[in-house]
């Protein structure tokens, strides 16, 4: 091995050794977070400080101050030590992906779909600690709010990388018992006489989209009752609260069962919404980005 890599070996070890004693406050501490002796530390300091020229650490009997200097020396330390943490992380993720993932979904979509996948993740990346939140705000991937966003619909352009996961189509839905009560729709326009359930995140005035062979049209709904996912306007469907319209995984279950039933399919428009997975790519994306994100497409494709 070279003297210049001995060198560099060492100075690492010097920058570690420089944190340590600002960080416990005094020698004796940072040598028995290194297990080294005060005498030790207090020797590698001076090293620091003879080699720089400078002086980096004011001794008294009971405490230890920063230079200006010295101040410099530890924001660049702390730097360059951040910087090999990553670096080591990242050459170690390519072989066993770790570390935390952290994962923003939807809060329907996240509860049905993406929460029943996370058990068989864990099982094939034992070290990868899956940290995901279910709402429906959007977070700033870019900002380092989340490692992976998964999104529904357009897409905002930026410079993050997009990997489509699937999509989901729309469906009109109400219960047996509500339509017993108050009658199946036969053409869009009756629903006008019916208590329609709608999302609060969308426009003022809700519209459904309809499709006739005259071409598409667009329905102003009325109803009493919003909700911000999906699965709730499923549940009140289903409870006979009254008619929704919501991407078909939300209440999959609700139909297989009969709870729910579909109306209006002649006029459904077949809109398809798109799902994706939003997250920063290039040469630097950690393995446990990229292996959850190839293990999403796979399993909801």
């Amino acid at each position: 091995m070279s003297a210049k890599i001995i060198g560099n070996t060492d100075r690492a070890r010097a920058l570690e050794l420089f944190a340590a004693v600002v960080s416990q406050g005094s020698f004796s501490a940072a040598g028995r977070l290194l297990d080294l002796s005060p005498s030790a530390v207090s020797r590698a300091v001076e090293r620091i400080e003879a080699r720089l020229g400078v002086r980096l650490l004011l001794r008294s009997t009971r405490s230890l101050s920063l230079t200006a200097e010295g101040q410099a020396y530890l924001q660049a330390a702390r730097r360059i030590l951040a910087d090999l943490d990553d670096a080591e992380q990242f050459i170690a993720d390519q072989g066993a992906p770790r570390g935390r993932l952290r994962v923003s979904a939807a809060l329907s979509h996240g509860r049905l779909c993406i929460v029943p996948l996370l058990g068989e993740f864990a099982s094939l990346y034992p070290h990868i600690l899956t940290d995901i939140a279910l709402t429906d705000t959007l977070v700033d991937i870019a900002a380092g709010q989340a490692d992976v966003a998964i999104r529904f619909g357009p897409l905002a352009d930026s410079m993050l990388t997009v990997r489509k996961l699937g999509e989901t189509r729309r469906v009109i839905v109400a219960s047996p018992a509500y339509l017993a009560r108050h009658g199946m729709p036969d053409v869009p326009e009756d629903l006008h006489r019916h208590n329609c359930l709608n999302f609060n995140f969308r426009r003022a005035e809700p519209v459904w989209p309809f499709a006739r062979p005259s071409g598409d049209f667009a329905l102003s709904v009325n109803g009493n009752i919003e909700a911000n996912n999906g699965e709730t306007l499923g549940q009140l469907a289903a409870n006979g609260v009254g008619i929704a319209r919501v991407g078909r995984f939300s209440v999959a279950e609700e139909l297989a069962s009969g709870r729910l039933v579909p109306i209006l399919e002649a006029y459904n428009p077949g809109d398809v919404e798109m799902i994706h997975a939003v997250f920063v790519g290039g040469a630097s994306t950690p393995a446990r980005v990229r292996v959850f994100v190839d293990f999403l497409g796979d399993r909801l494709r």
